[in-house]
C-alpha cells in the first residue's frame, strides 16, 4: 500500500471515530454534563486519539501533495507527531493521576489498560524522535498513526459497553 493510500485510510477511521464520539453522546443517557467525571475523560480521550491521527495524516497527505514531494516529509510529520503528542500526553497523565484508584475499579476501568496504551504511545514517540533524527521513513511515522487509532478505538468500545446505570 501506497503512504497516500494508508493515510487517507487512516484519516478516515480518525474521522468515524471522531464521529462516533458524537453517537456516543446521542445515545447515552443523560446530557454530557451530568456523565461521571471518568466517562468524561473517557470521551476526551476518544477524541483525542481521533483528532491527533487525524491532524497527523492531513499534514503528510499535504506534503506528500507538493511537487516534488520534500525529501524530509517523514521527519516533519515525525516532528508534528512530537510536538501534539507531548503536551497531550502530559495533560492526559496529569488527569488520570487526579482519579482515586477506586474510581477506576468502580466504574470497570483498569489501570492496567491505561498503562499497557501509554506504553506503546511512549514507544510510537520514541520511535518518532529516532524517525526525525536517523530513519525518515514512513511506517515509522504511521505507527503513531495506528497506536493513536487503536488507542481510539478502544475507548469507543468501552464507551459503549460500560452502562452508566450499572455504576450510579
Amino acid at each position: 500500500m501506497e503512504p497516500s493510500e494508508a493515510l487517507s485510510t487512516a484519516a478516515q477511521l480518525a474521522l468515524a471515530l471522531a464521529g462516533f464520539a458524537g453517537v456516543v453522546i446521542a445515545f447515552r443517557s443523560g446530557s454530557l454534563h451530568e456523565w461521571e467525571p471518568i466517562d468524561r475523560f473517557r470521551l476526551r480521550l476518544l477524541l483525542n486519539n481521533s483528532v491527533l491521527p487525524l491532524i497527523f495524516c492531513a499534514t503528510a497527505m499535504l506534503l506528500l501533495n507538493v511537487k516534488p514531494p520534500p525529501s524530509w516529509i517523514w521527519r516533519a510529520s515525525s516532528g508534528l507527531a512530537i510536538a501534539l503528542t507531548l503536551p497531550v500526553g502530559a495533560i492526559t497523565r496529569r488527569a488520570v493521576r487526579a482519579f482515586p484508584a477506586h474510581q477506576f475499579q468502580f466504574t470497570g476501568a483498569s489501570r492496567f489498560v491505561f498503562y499497557i496504551f501509554g506504553i506503546l504511545g511512549v514507544v510510537a514517540l520514541l520511535l518518532q524522535v529516532y524517525n526525525v533524527a536517523v530513519l525518515n521513513v514512513f511506517w515509522a511515522f504511521f505507527a503513531m498513526v495506528i497506536v493513536q487509532l487503536l488507542a481510539g478505538a478502544f475507548q469507543f468500545v468501552r464507551l459503549i459497553l460500560i452502562q452508566p446505570e450499572k455504576w450510579q
